[in-house]
């Protein structure tokens, strides 16, 4: 428990920019008109491509003894992965509007 208190004091800047970002990007996103939906999604599958990345790196590069490493880097592969074939669904179902319906 103390070394998790320590690493939040190391690291509270960190966290106060991290909670600003979710409030933030909360704001914006639920700011965005439907017409627009599309290519913000195709743009957070394109950032998730990266976590996805970073991710992999970070797990690879981490001691098999830092479980804190290897469960981060864990669930940003999940997480990330959620967000990019989600995405990618919702942008085939919205492309699928656009096709001509076949007779």
């Amino acid at each position: 428990m103390e070394e998790l208190l320590q690493f939040i004091y190391d690291n509270i800047q960190g966290i106060y920019i991290l909670a600003f970002a979710i409030f933030l990007g909360m704001e914006v996103i639920s700011k965005v008109p439907t017409v627009l939906h599309t290519p913000l999604m195709s743009g957070a599958n394109a950032i998730s491509g990266v976590v996805v990345i970073g991710a992999i790196i970070l797990i690879r590069k981490a001691e098999p003894t830092d479980y804190f490493a290897l469960v981060i880097g864990f669930l940003g592969i999940t997480l990330a992965m959620v967000n990019v074939v989600g995405g990618f669904g919702v942008t085939d179902r919205m492309l699928e509007m656009f096709k001509k319906k076949k007779k």
